[in-house]
């Protein structure tokens, strides 16, 4: 039996201001901070202590593995690092504040473009292979705009080669992202339908722990802190945009 936690990032800068972030790579507030050492401080009390980590390359995902990790005294783990864990790419969104959109576009489009399964919002102009982490890319890969189903295109590959690898051979396995991507993945992990993931709101900072069985199926998935969870959930949902 192996063991999967998956962390959402703590609130960001422009989750405080309320911006489509995306593919922007913002910081964390001190709130988020502090919800990434609660998430570490979880781990400890219940003692599920990762292994390994996986995180994308943005640094509120990275931020917040460092400080979860830090809280557990599991800093000296082996990181692994992949573009493909990394949020939804919200285009031409981006930056963009999200009570503004709404009323600019109406919630009913917003809503569209931020939950439904597979409509992209208008491409950003900028190449995007101009940020050194993405650099060394083919620029065919890289998005200019996103929906969910883009998502979970993008992140499969890296769970069969990178995440896969460390579960099977019996690693308690950290994967340290963001809202999409990580709904992309229980997506996988559960089977959820089209209708199912769209309506999924993934907590900021509380850890999500799977048991997975020797094919890596889902046993039983619990959150650390059920109630605290739901209450971060339901803030999550009453968001104009992720």
């Amino acid at each position: 039996m192996s063991t999967l936690i998956l962390l959402r990032h703590g609130q960001s800068e422009w989750n405080l201001k309320n911006l489509f972030t995306g593919w922007v790579d913002v910081d964390l507030t001190e709130l988020g901070e502090q919800e990434a050492v609660r998430g570490g401080e979880l781990l400890a009390e219940q003692t599920v202590l990762p292994d390994v980590v996986h995180t994308s390359v943005q640094l509120r995902a990275i931020r917040t593995a460092e400080l979860a990790l830090r809280a557990c005294a599991r800093s000296w783990i082996p990181t692994r690092r992949s573009w493909r864990l990394n949020e939804r790419h919200y285009g031409a969104l981006q930056g963009k504040d999200k009570k503004q959109t709404a009323e600019e576009f109406g919630l009913d489009q917003v809503k569209i473009w931020r939950r439904s399964y597979d409509v992209r919002p208008e491409p950003i102009t900028d190449d995007p292979s101009i940020d050194e982490r993405y650099a060394w890319l083919p620029r065919d890969v890289i998005p200019r705009s996103e929906c969910l189903a883009d998502v979970v295109d993008r992140m499969l590959p890296y769970w069969y080669d990178g995440i896969v690898p460390d579960l099977a051979a019996g690693r308690t396995t950290l994967v340290a992202a963001h809202g999409n991507s990580l709904r992309a993945l229980v997506m996988h992990l559960e089977g959820l339908s089209r209708e199912e993931v769209v309506e999924l709101n993934i907590p900021t900072g509380q850890p999500r722990v799977y048991d997975l069985d020797e094919h890596l199926g889902v046993r039983s998935w619990r959150y650390l802190d059920p109630e605290g969870a739901v209450a971060a959930a339901a803030a999550v949902g009453k968001q104009a945009g992720g």
